[in-house]
């Protein structure tokens, strides 16, 4: 197994999870660490969802464990865009006046990745 993890593409990391041959807890902890290790450089993230992104990650390995695949985004890490209302979760569009908003429920577009397995790891 390739130690440099964040460098698969989605396509790759897809095809080694659904052939178990790569874990989803084990790809999102180094995306996270990696985004841990250059964030302070890049200042690209708001939130870094380390717990909530872990525990999904367990989640999927379990379900796919199981046999239920939900496609190509099943176990996959992402970042959204601090723009997609995320339920539960501070979500600013990056203005003053919405640094307090934590919508109730998630955009259309978050629940349609969470639906396809995908692991939000964190706010850009």
């Amino acid at each position: 197994m390739m130690t440099d993890l964040h460098f698969l593409t989605i396509a790759q990391a897809s095809a080694l999870i659904r052939a178990r041959k790569l874990s989803p807890v084990d790809l999102t902890t180094a995306c996270l660490a990696r985004t841990r290790m250059l964030d302070h450089k890049l200042n690209s993230h708001l939130l870094v969802l380390d717990e909530q992104a872990l525990a999904d990650a367990r989640r999927a390995e379990a379900d796919i464990a199981a046999g239920n695949w939900n496609g190509p985004l099943h176990g996959i890490p992402i970042g959204l865009k601090d723009i997609f209302n995320t339920a539960g979760i501070r979500t600013t569009a990056h203005s003053a006046l919405m640094q307090d908003h934590v919508p109730a429920e998630d955009a259309f577009t978050v629940s349609l990745l969470r639906t396809a397995g995908a692991i939000i790891t964190g706010k850009l």
